[in-house]
């Protein structure tokens, strides 16, 4: 499901707002001086080279679940009354061991509810996920948060961008290391699925195509893989799970105020 409310003859957009976790922080989008980009950057950069005096601001910090988004971030980008707002979250709760999704699902309305008439356009997502048993496990709780995503939508006039069945967000190259995050390619297509969503003329009309298949790794090499992504990524990640600790702990918005756009590709 995707829709482009916007036409050739509406005014351009003159300011975003982004609200979420690592996926719209940008994680593993990684700039040289050891920040991250992402699709929300690289989105407000295509929109700011339309408009003079285009304003951004990210919310987003790692790590959050919706009660977080919720209680830190939603209020905050409803007062910056933006053209557009970006609202992905919940994803993180499904992947908890226990994931009490009635409530996922009335804090993600609650969310909604708050930003939609704060904004001319609040674009929802229903995200993407990688090949592999983690997705299979978490399926049926991301399915039903996208369902959700889904009638919210319809409810408020929101537009949802559907990267769940893009092809190409499906490819194992598409993902960091850690298995959770898109690399700057995966994120350069999100920020294209975004844009032509919202309306714009597209840039790469073929961003949710696969990429051209290759040879698959050597036997021995995925081995080395997982360990090496057990080893940094999955065993730090159980442990935050135990100890009630979150990876966005202490850590700022990426972008906390609504100012014109500035590069720092």
């Amino acid at each position: 499901m995707q829709t482009n409310p916007a036409s050739p003859a509406s005014p351009p957009y003159s300011s975003l707002v982004a609200v979420g976790d690592s996926f719209t922080e940008g994680m593993s989008d990684l700039l040289p001086d050891g920040s991250y980009r992402g699709w929300a950057d690289v989105l407000a950069a295509r929109m700011a080279a339309r408009t003079p005096g285009f304003r951004y601001a990210n919310l987003a910090v790692r790590g959050k679940l919706i009660q977080q988004i919720v209680d830190e971030q939603v209020e905050v980008a409803a007062a910056m009354r933006a053209d557009v707002v970006t609202l992905v979250g919940g994803l993180n709760d499904t992947l908890r061991p226990k994931c009490d999704m009635v409530r996922v699902r009335d804090l993600l309305t609650e969310a909604v509810e708050r930003l939609a008439p704060s904004c001319r356009q609040l674009v929802l997502m229903r995200s993407p996920g990688r090949q592999g048993p983690v997705l299979e496990r978490f399926r049926p709780r991301m399915e039903q948060l996208f369902a959700c995503v889904d009638e919210l939508a319809g409810k408020h006039g929101a537009v949802v961008v559907d990267l769940y069945r893009a092809p190409a967000l499906a490819d194992p190259r598409l993902w960091d290391v850690d298995r959770l995050h898109l690399t700057a390619e995966g994120h350069r297509r999100v920020a294209e699925a975004v844009w032509q969503a919202l309306g714009y003329e597209p840039e790469d009309a073929e961003w949710h195509v696969p990429m051209a298949a290759t040879a698959p790794p050597a036997w021995v090499t995925r081995r080395i893989a997982d360990v090496r992504f057990a080893r940094q990524h999955l065993l730090p990640w159980i442990g935050r799970r135990l100890t009630g600790r979150s990876s966005g702990d202490g850590r700022p918005p990426k972008r906390p105020e609504l100012l014109p756009y500035e590069s720092r590709a």
